[in-house]
């Protein structure tokens, strides 16, 4: 009950600081674009945002969630995008889903691509294809042979 912690033990304190070893990444907050706002211009961000106002510029974010009242005029390019709202311009992104709210105008590149019953699309879906495996050319000499 009243026993001490046990010590750690050489192996594994040498590999708690191991050259290798990473620190813990601090999370990022996610950033809000509130309804009452305009964006005039591009945004970057590595974290998460989430826009219920207008953007009117080209978007490249980590996680990106337009909300319904939420609006962007301009290319995307994310992890994975979330649309409630407005999107007029490409899209570029992992996984992405358009909601029964959603009004995208503008071609979808993408592994992952969902649409809800209700949702308007207008443009290309166009899947991220896998570089295809390319074979060693066989020299004229050894074909032949």
């Amino acid at each position: 009950m009243f026993s001490k912690p046990a010590k750690p033990t050489k192996s594994t304190s040498a590999r708690a600081e191991a050259p290798d070893a990473q620190p813990a990444r601090k999370p990022i907050a996610a950033s809000l674009i509130a309804e009452n706002v305009t964006v005039n211009g591009d945004l970057a961000s590595d974290g998460d945002v989430q826009l219920d106002g207008m953007v009117r510029g080209d978007l490249r974010v980590g996680r990106l969630t337009i909300g319904e009242s939420g609006q962007v005029e301009g290319a995307i390019e994310a992890e994975a995008v979330d649309i409630r709202g407005r999107v007029t311009g490409s899209i570029t992104a992992q996984q992405v889903r358009l909601h029964a709210s959603a009004q995208v105008i503008g071609d979808v590149t993408h592994t992952q691509l969902a649409v809800d019953a209700g949702a308007r699309f207008e443009g290309r879906s166009l899947r991220f294809e896998a570089p295809a495996a390319v074979a060693e050319p066989v020299p004229l000499a050894e074909a032949a042979e």
